[in-house]
């Protein structure tokens, strides 16, 4: 479905120029930061911390959409020599069915593997039904490699409503969009891509890239050394949320 040097399409590519003012557009679902989760959540809470408290650190999850790809291993490598985990939304067809071996190696290296649906559709403009299978058909795929089913989502597009949230709640998924994107569908400049995300990172902030485009994996370690030195520490999404624990059916949107 898509090329790795060219753009996922042009829907893809005009609706994340503007996704962030259109995501939650007649939306109802309950939507939620991050840290506002963190804030709210009570004294038994048991969501897992990873290397930081994020209450008290400058935390920032890196998010990679789409994949996985024949660049995710050479990905894979930099994070663990950078010790940095990050959160994986796969694609089922031609992607987690391609590539078994790679995400198996990315939940046995703890990366979360989140959901980005079977075939990349809108969900918005689909049927109940067929909203279903696109996420359904993806946590089967996913928990028959890795023997778990993700607890989150990556609605493409960023596209959700209250339809999306309700079949993602009956299914045991959170969705998760953004606050940094480099617009890696729209080039293969590596230095670009780079400077669009520190531009944009954030204290609690979650960045958008694809490990699917030619520019993108070897902007990553620069990424990943400019903002360890401006203090940030690389967590998961949830324990970007930590102690809280991701709820189904929950938007969250830094």
């Amino acid at each position: 479905m898509f090329s790795k040097t060219k753009p996922a399409g042009a829907g893809l590519a005009a609706a994340l120029v503007t996704a962030l003012t259109l995501t939650l557009a007649g939306c109802s679902s309950d939507t939620t930061a991050p840290a506002d989760a963190r804030a709210d959540a009570g004294s038994d809470a048991k969501g897992a911390f990873g290397p930081a408290d994020c209450r008290k650190a400058k935390c920032i999850a890196l998010t990679f959409d789409a994949g996985p790809g024949e660049d995710t291993e050479h990905l894979l490598d930099v994070l663990k020599e950078k010790k940095v985990h990050a959160t994986f939304f796969l694609l089922g067809k031609n992607h987690v069915k391609k590539y078994p071996d790679t995400v198996r190696r990315l939940a046995a290296e703890g990366h979360e593997v989140g959901n980005h649906t079977w075939t990349h559709r809108i969900l918005t403009d689909r049927e109940p039904a067929e909203i279903r299978a696109e996420l359904e058909k993806t946590q089967d795929a996913i928990a028959e490699i890795t023997g778990k089913k993700p607890r989150l989502m990556r609605p493409p597009q960023g596209r959700t409503d209250e339809t999306v949230s309700k079949i993602s709640k009956e299914l045991g998924l959170s969705e998760v969009l953004w606050s940094a994107t480099a617009k890696d569908y729209s080039t293969t400049d590596s230095a670009l891509i780079r400077k669009r995300i520190l531009d944009q990172a954030g204290k609690d902030g979650i960045i958008l890239l694809h490990d699917i485009y030619e520019g993108t994996v070897p902007a990553v370690p620069g990424i990943i050394d400019a903002l360890k030195e401006q203090g940030y520490t690389f967590v998961t999404v949830p324990q970007l949320m930590a102690p809280a624990e991701p709820v189904p059916g929950t938007v969250y949107h830094p």
